[in-house]
């Protein structure tokens, strides 16, 4: 898992540009990878996304760049005594918009200030998961739906002052009711099969009692976060990091106290479907 472009000037590829080709095969080929040495605006970063797909707009306002609603900005650095972003993102294991009907195909990140610790993003290969998965586990998936959510992880802004949490619940229930995907899904472009859940957003198996889903989560959850699984990528200043969310799990690392860190994200749909047998919908902004 993971490849690495160096070379290149994002700022002068053209949506016809050869390199802009393989930088999308090479996403698909290798599930992640590092374009190294670029210094974009948020502007350009923007615009790069463009050109590779349709940029997502996130549906939670709070994590919006000002300027750039598509860029997602994960930051513990206020700016001239004003938040911007959101602290302490995904330091649990997912797939973007799991919870979603249609997920996100790719997400990018682009760091932006780096702590003096080590600053990761940790990846788990669900095609390689699957294919290891003992036979007993894999009876559980194969021909299984799987249910998600995400009301689990909203995070509280200022304008929920006063609201009960049951008012919260309902009202992420309302705009991310739990939907449902096969656990198992087919990618579009390599034909792969990859297990499709997570800890964080993964509800249980359509079907199965409370009991039966408690003991096959904890199962499958142990197996597929195993050591051997997890890959790490450190980032450093000037990387463009792109994976592809049919294959990959991820989570951020944690930060020790008093360390500022932000990046900036952008999910991107491609042009295919998120999985074999889904409707490819019109994501154009």
């Amino acid at each position: 898992m993971g490849g690495e472009i160096s070379g290149l000037d994002l700022r002068s590829l053209t949506p016809e540009s050869a390199e802009l080709e393989e930088i999308r095969a090479a996403i698909y080929r290798n599930k992640l990878i590092v374009i190294r040495n670029q210094e974009l605006t948020p502007a350009e970063y923007v615009d790069f996304t463009r050109k590779l797909g349709t940029p997502q707009v996130y549906f939670q306002d709070n994590y919006h760049h000002p300027d750039f609603p598509e860029i997602f900005v994960s930051s513990n650095v206020n700016e001239e005594g004003k938040k911007v972003g959101v602290a302490g993102t995904g330091h649990y294991w997912h797939t973007d918009c799991q919870f979603q009907q249609q997920p996100l195909s790719l997400t990018s990140i682009s760091p932006v200030v780096i702590p003096q610790s080590v600053r990761a993003t940790y990846y788990i290969d669900m095609a390689k998961v699957y294919r290891a998965l003992p036979d007993e586990l894999k009876i559980l998936v194969d021909g299984s739906t799987m249910i998600h959510g995400g009301n689990n992880r909203y995070k509280v802004q200022p304008s929920d002052v006063d609201k009960s949490l049951q008012q919260l619940i309902d009202y992420m229930n309302e705009i991310v009711p739990p939907v449902k995907h096969p656990a198992v899904i087919t990618h579009p472009v390599t034909k792969e099969k990859a297990l499709y859940m997570s800890s964080g957003f993964t509800m249980g198996i359509e079907g199965l009692t409370y009991e039966e889903n408690q003991k096959a989560m904890r199962a499958l959850f142990d197996f597929t976060e195993r050591e051997e699984h997890v890959h790490m990528h450190s980032w450093d200043k000037g990387d463009i990091i792109i994976w592809d969310n049919r294959f990959l799990l991820h989570k951020s690392s944690q930060l020790p106290p008093g360390e500022k860190s932000k990046s900036y994200r952008i999910g991107i749909y491609d042009a295919y479907p998120f999985y074999i047998g889904i409707k490819n919908e019109n994501h154009e902004n």
